[in-house]
């Protein structure tokens, strides 16, 4: 009788011939087939690691998870790293993480005030409404899409706790004066970095890796972002009580820090005395948090794992193809805004984004890239406020504040639209894009 390990090989080289056999099947790139915004981008490690996985069956957190979670660490350099289910989720654990009784005064209470922008995707809103805090908006940049910073102060009231913002399909916001803002302040800062995994900043001292620079950073692994793990998301920090609340919120709100399926680590799991509880109840069950189920799966996690191997190129690929439509589309800047990133950045791409000049249909340009075959997005909600998740609150004029106008976020709204750039695509997909928007831009008026 063969070994279990001997039908593993067995298993695996199938895997590679199989995987051999699909790309040899794959018809080449002709002008006119569809480019999609994203697709996944992997090999047969990924389907090794999975199927390794499924063979194991643990199907929740384990080793693998605890694999991806030390690797991510190592790529952002940072020491707590807590793999989620997804990058809503992320957002969620983070700005939850934010609401514990542990840090005492600086913990956000209902209705207090965050900073955020209105250009965003709703999960960076969603938990910052559905805990009764306020989300204070302010608007951002053309071109850069970033948060203009000139208008912190101004936002500023005894109610604000947090800021909380998107580093823009990958390009870093101002992080020099945000986090000055912060410390000032004393403000919390969750920097979204589901776009931006990768991208880095110099604050002076060298670039330093986004999502590591304020207190907490969020990922996302869904396969439309730089690595991916179907579903799936992060929460990272440096910060060692963050850490540990991150932990019990993601885990049930669990007091205990073993690990799924490891008891009594700390050789005090009947001899403790929490809260009203009778003294020796089983630490397991115990629970400091109002915490969540947010765990990625292990099977989620050895894909991941594969993809961290990856990551570095993908990041790579993404500034090169981002590059490509830059130059590519240079001359067609007098129809369109192209876009750019601040001094001190190093972005890692998501999309290429573009704004229609002032007199030009925004979705006569859309529509004819689309049946020309290149995908298109919007980015994201444009202003949320305009969306009829917002309808009641904006009613009656309570739950949100704005400051100032919002004049380029309601531009964004009109006149704004991406393209992808994920390092699937080859030079004959970036050229054929090119001159599709060069062809309709000849055309606008």
């Amino acid at each position: 009788m063969r070994t279990i390990d001997e039908i593993k090989q067995q298993i695996y080289s199938l895997i590679r011939e199989y995987r051999q056999v699909e790309d040899a099947s794959k018809k080449p790139f002709v002008p006119g087939d569809r480019i999609p915004y994203c697709s996944r981008v992997y090999d047969a490690e990924e389907q090794i690691n999975l199927v390794d996985s499924v063979l194991e069956f643990w199907l929740t957190a384990g080793h693998f998870c605890q694999e991806f979670e030390r690797d991510l660490g190592h790529f952002l350099g940072v020491k707590h790293v807590a793999a989620v289910n997804s990058g809503s989720s992320a957002n969620l654990l983070a700005f939850m993480t934010l609401t514990s009784p542990l840090l005492k005064d600086r913990a956000i209470q209902r209705g207090d005030e965050v900073i955020c922008v209105a250009a965003a995707f709703p999960t960076s809103v969603t938990p910052v409404l559905q805990f009764w805090a306020l989300p204070v908006f302010v608007d951002l940049f053309l071109g850069a899409y970033i948060i203009d910073v000139s208008m912190l102060e101004e936002a500023l009231s005894p109610k604000t706790k947090c800021v909380f913002l998107a580093h823009t399909l990958g390009s870093p916001f101002d992080l020099k004066a945000v986090k000055a803002f912060c410390n000032k302040h004393n403000l919390w800062l969750i920097e979204d970095n589901c776009d931006a995994l990768g991208a880095a900043y110099d604050m002076g001292n060298g670039y330093q890796k986004t999502g590591t620079i304020g207190d907490l950073g969020t990922s996302s692994f869904y396969p439309a972002h730089h690595l991916t793990t179907g579903e799936g998301g992060a929460v990272y920090t440096d910060n060692d009580l963050l850490g540990r609340i991150i932990f019990s919120m993601r885990d049930w709100g669990r007091d205990c820090i073993c690990p799924s399926g490891v008891d009594d680590s700390c050789g005090h799991r009947f001899d403790g005395q929490y809260g009203q509880l009778p003294k020796g109840y089983d630490h397991k069950y115990v629970y400091s948090h109002f915490g969540y189920n947010l765990k990625m799966t292990d099977m989620q996690a050895a894909v991941g794992c594969a993809q961290l191997k990856k990551l570095d190129g993908f990041i790579q690929k993404r500034r090169e193809n981002w590059r490509v439509l830059r130059d590519g589309l240079a001359q067609a800047e007098d129809k369109l805004i192209l876009p750019y990133h601040e001094e001190n950045t190093w972005p890692s791409w998501f999309g290429f984004l573009l704004t229609v000049r002032e007199g030009i249909d925004r979705e006569k340009v859309v529509r004819y890239i689309e049946e020309k075959g290149v995908q298109t997005r919007m980015l994201f909600s444009g202003n949320l406020l305009r969306h009829p998740c917002f309808d009641e609150l904006r009613k009656a004029g309570t739950g949100y504040r704005v400051v100032g106008n919002l004049s380029n976020t309601d531009r964004i709204v009109r006149d704004t639209f991406w393209v992808g750039v994920y390092p699937g695509m080859t030079q004959e997909m970036l050229e054929y894009m090119i001159q599709v928007i060069l062809k309709v831009a000849k055309n606008l008026i």
